[in-house]
């Protein structure tokens, strides 16, 4: 599977940044996420639908990265975050929609 970052409109890599933030166990957890993703190891990792084709994963300490699966190789990263309550804060939220209707548009695609 190929990772696709969630790019700035800076060009800043905001998934990269969000992991590289985190404690040395977090970072840690994170990374090995993308990894087993990129490996299309899903049954390693701990995932669940969030909205329509969009899905989270979930990582230590109750972080999330939201992705949408374009295809059978292009898996698009939208989002990282960390959960603090039991549903996903509005501020995270609208960021996931606005990310996944923008890829969509570009693929030609709807993912929400």
């Amino acid at each position: 599977m190929i990772l696709h970052n969630y790019k700035s409109t800076s060009g800043k890599d905001v998934i990269l940044e969000y992991i590289k933030s985190l404690s040395d166990d977090e970072q840690v957890d994170g990374f090995s996420v993308l990894e087993y993703l990129e490996n299309d190891e899903l049954n390693k990792v701990k995932f669940k639908r969030w909205e329509k084709k969009v899905y989270e994963v979930y990582f230590y300490k109750h972080n999330r990265i939201f992705y949408v699966v374009a295809d059978g190789d292009n898996m698009y990263l939208l989002h990282a975050c960390k959960k603090q309550k039991n549903k996903t804060e509005k501020k995270d939220k609208k960021i996931v929609i606005k990310r996944a209707k923008e890829l969509g548009s570009i693929l030609g695609k709807t993912f929400i």
